[in-house]
């Protein structure tokens, strides 16, 4: 299968952002990275290997990211509430000049957000947020409530709580939807949740597809054998959920 390096300045992030391509046609996959983690580590699990068939069939050109997790969630060095200004800016990254870079590059009119652990959060958060600009999104052992601690898993906020956080938290917001055309966006999308049956992030996915549903939003939730959140299961998801 093709494979590309690009290297390119971000002027809304101020630093140049990696991005490895694989294939040349297909729906456009942004595929972000886990927990501070970057974009070769999807290849490097093996993760990209089990997708190998869908890229070099032309069904799917997947971008994987890179992150600036370390600049916002897990920087300690700023306040809660600069961190979550700093994951907007990773946002409008997206928005505003990653996806236009991805159209230029293949015209296919299919957008599909996914990822894993961490890298699931931005793929639905930012999916949710923005439902006209993608048609399917993957969360593989994910987590949609940051501010809520999880097993060994901490609140990224330590207590804070303003609206630029809540308005970036899927499990705080998705229940709080009243506006039918935003609720009408959402509805197009395909959501896909899958998770491990012991997975600290189990009641977080309930709690999610739980609440899409209760604004008659479909979403599938699929629970897997033990914890399943490390590469060995992601490499099986991907290639049943992408």
């Amino acid at each position: 299968m093709t494979r590309e390096y690009i290297k390119k300045y971000s002027p809304i992030l101020k630093r140049n952002m990696e991005i490895l391509v694989f294939g040349d046609a297909g729906a456009r996959v942004l595929f972000f990275p886990t927990r501070k983690a970057h974009f070769y580590d999807y290849e490097n699990w093996g993760v990209m290997e089990a997708l190998q068939r869908k890229i070099e069939s032309g069904l799917i050109q997947v971008y994987c990211l890179d992150s600036i997790d370390s600049e916002s969630f897990y920087n300690l060095a700023l306040h809660p509430g600069e961190r979550i200004l700093r994951h907007a800016e990773f946002e409008k990254y997206i928005i505003d000049e990653l996806l236009p870079f991805t159209r230029k590059r293949n015209p296919d009119p299919t957008t599909i957000l996914a990822g894993c652990s961490l890298g699931a959060y931005h793929a639905m958060n930012i999916a949710f947020r923005h439902p006209h600009f993608v048609d399917k999104v993957v969360g593989m052992s994910g987590r949609y409530d940051l501010t809520q601690a999880m097993a060994s898993f901490k609140d990224l906020f330590e207590g804070f709580l303003d609206e630029n956080i809540i308005s970036n938290t899927p499990n705080r917001y998705i229940p709080k939807l009243d506006d039918p055309y935003y609720i009408a966006q959402l509805k197009r999308l395909e959501i896909i949740l899958a998770v491990g049956e012991v997975d600290a992030f189990l009641e977080d996915n309930k709690f999610l597809s739980k609440s899409l549903i209760e604004k008659g939003i479909s979403n599938s939730l699929y629970i897997w054998k033990e914890e399943a959140h490390n590469p060995v299961q992601w490499k099986q998801m991907v290639a049943i959920y992408l």
